[in-house]
């Protein structure tokens, strides 16, 4: 009989293998953990984090706007400042702006790179949901011309995830599929 692990397990087990804990992987997520850390450079991990950051913000933010549209959420339909509509690019750019200067005052401390790469993702995705309003200075969000940020993203998306699935397919079919 199978015991499912806690949606943490991964976390415990990659803090198992950065202690050197991991002599024989005991499961699925001591697996992905291993090859996580061990067959993926520093900056694999973080274009894939910011890729996994940049899909899961774009989701939601389309999916959390829809529901606003549709007279659920908050009353006023969204972020406002002073009584004036506050785009969530903003939210991006001014994310991207913080994320800069954290980096160039930053020393090279690499505990904040995941972050960082989280964070990256996510206010790019913020920036391209409403690329369209961005290029034709209008609010076209909704409009037929708001459909060019949704290729964008998914277009975003899908080489994002080509480019970092490259040749690291069959080491995750291993890892999931050994035991």
């Amino acid at each position: 009989m199978t015991v499912l692990r806690p949606p943490g397990a991964f976390v415990a087990a990659y803090s198992r293998l950065v202690d050197n804990d991991l002599a024989k992987p005991r499961g699925l997520p001591d697996r992905l953990a291993t090859r996580w850390l061990r067959e993926l450079s520093p900056q694999r991990r973080q274009a894939v984090l910011a890729w996994g950051a940049f899909a899961v913000t774009f989701g939601c933010v389309r999916a959390l706007t829809h529901t606003i549209r549709h007279g659920h959420g908050p009353s006023r339909g969204g972020l406002t400042l002073d009584g004036e509509h506050l785009h969530h690019y903003n939210l991006g750019i001014l994310g991207l702006a913080g994320i800069g200067a954290l980096l160039m005052y930053s020393r090279e401390d690499h505990r904040y790179a995941p972050a960082t790469a989280i964070g990256y993702g996510t206010a790019g995705a913020l920036i391209v949901d409403e690329a369209a309003l961005l290029l034709d200075l209008q609010d076209v969000y909704w409009a037929r011309q708001g459909r060019s940020s949704v290729d964008l993203a998914v277009g975003i998306i899908g080489v994002g995830g080509v480019a970092l699935a490259g040749c690291q397919v069959p080491a995750l079919m291993e890892a999931l599929n050994s035991r």
